[in-house]
């Protein structure tokens, strides 16, 4: 067995703050991923770098803030990917699975990947050994009669295995590349990345988890999603491995939480917002060999800190020549007296715009969709951001804008008209093209998904 530790991380879609029965849900059942937080450590001021998908995969996958990367919004000012879009991640970046590869880790991503379709930006040009599954989210397939997406992909490395797949059997087919992965590597160090479809819109489940679901699709999803994790954790157990793989869990944004079911409470926002609802989530981490159970972190974290977290576990040196956003959070996960967060300030974007920072206990708001704003929140006895403090506490807003402006001159921030200095492009590709085309004639197992919702 190797000394260096497995890593599977867990990333959910659209998954909320108060979906996971162990974040306070009452309505989903959870039992595998309470059992992981009971047995690992519990983050409750975890944040993803942005209130939308794209952006924060990219910044995952590389430790930096969005804009840094050229991730903040794409074409024609988009939010997000688009199937045939000609951007994607930029070849020169170096992702964790990259740096893992310099360890002799064996890599894989099972299923969405969000950071550019074109050939040139798949996983395995970014040091992922293989590929399975959707490369965006899951409503960008063909939904309506009159749709201008091509049908949804399904793919196995940069090869189109199947178009337009029953959404209902995808997260098991997830699930056994998942578990064959593992056992073909049981004896070597690996890192899975498994990306879930779940709770993106439109949400399709199997019947067995509908019927037992208290909380509808959406419920159903979760409690889907549950279901993985336990079975995951039953093949490392089973292979003997258990002990010295790290499970990371967590979601790359807020719910849309707008009536499907989802929850982000007791946060305010959602999906798209720079609210805490939108950007604050679950993150669970447990490793028998070197994290205590039953611990519950409240220090400032972040998806950017999986970047140097991970390289140091697997004795990785980190770039010297670009900057790198996230931390090296070893002293948290390993419970040293007094490890507190290194983060000085975090700061909200949404897109290329600059529009919240939090230092400490205070969160200060100076833009909302491109309209500047004065709202000052003590997060620590105020986490629904209810109060504005900001003409209470001058000297608090004071140095909270100077953390913006620094903020500014490094990265930038569009809605002020400040281009940032320490910025890297995205990739490019000429003449782009989708993965698939719509053939009336090809025997489509689902030619026209009967959910119409998208989001």
């Amino acid at each position: 067995m190797s000394e260096k530790p497995n890593i599977i991380l867990i990333n959910c879609d659209d998954l909320g703050y108060g979906d996971l029965a162990c974040y306070g849900s009452k309505v989903n059942k959870t039992p595998a991923l309470d059992k992981l937080a009971a047995e690992g450590i519990k983050f409750t001021d975890f944040y993803m770098t942005s209130p939308v998908c794209s952006p924060s995969r990219g910044s995952m996958l590389t430790g930096c803030y969005p804009p840094r990367i050229g991730f903040g919004s794409f074409v024609n000012g988009g939010w997000v990917l688009f199937p045939g879009d000609a951007l994607g991640l930029h070849e020169d970046e170096i992702t964790i699975a990259k740096l893992l590869k310099q360890a002799d880790y064996q890599t894989k991503i099972v299923g969405k990947w969000h950071c550019g379709d074109q050939k040139e930006f798949l996983p395995i040009r970014h040091g992922f050994d293989s590929y399975y599954g959707i490369p965006y989210s899951n409503d960008m397939g063909r939904q309506n009669a009159d749709d201008k997406q091509p049908p949804l992909p399904l793919l196995k490395d940069e090869e189109v295995i199947q178009e337009q797949p029953d959404q209902r059997g995808i997260t098991e087919r997830y699930t056994e590349e998942c578990v064959s992965f593992i056992r073909d590597n049981k004896d070597k160090p690996f890192f899975l990345y498994l990306a879930h479809m779940y709770v993106h819109l439109p949400i399709y489940v199997p019947k067995q988890f509908l019927d037992k679901a208290e909380n509808g699709p959406y419920g159903a999803a979760v409690e889907h999603i549950d279901w993985v994790t336990a079975v995951l954790m039953d093949e490392l157990k089973r292979q003997g491995i258990d002990d010295n793989t790290l499970i990371v869990f967590t979601s790359d944004n807020g719910s849309r939480a707008q009536g499907e079911g989802g929850s982000n409470a007791p946060l305010r926002g959602r999906k798209t917002q720079t609210w805490e609802g939108g950007q604050r989530l679950p993150c669970i981490m447990r490793w028998p060999r070197k994290i205590k159970s039953g611990l519950v972190n409240k220090e400032i974290t972040s998806s950017m800190d999986f970047y140097k977290t991970f390289a140091a576990l697997a004795g990785v040196e980190i770039p010297t020549d670009r900057i790198i956003d996230g931390k090296d959070i070893r002293p948290m996960l390993f419970n040293e007296p007094d490890a507190k967060s290194q983060y000085d300030a975090f700061f909200y974007y949404k897109c290329n715009d600059l529009e919240a920072v939090r230092s400490g206990k205070w969160k200060l708001h100076v833009s909302r969709d491109k309209v500047k704003v004065e709202e000052l929140y003590n997060l620590e006895s105020d986490i629904g951001e209810q109060t504005n403090l900001f003409n209470q506490e001058p000297e608090i807003v004071k140095d909270l804008m100077i953390k913006i402006k620094a903020c500014q001159k490094d990265i930038g921030d569009e809605a002020a008209g400040i281009k940032g200095e320490n910025i890297r492009p995205i990739g490019k590709v000429d003449s782009p093209d989708t993965l698939t085309h719509y053939d009336p004639e090809h025997p489509y197992i689902i030619a026209l998904y009967d959910l119409k919702e998208r989001g």
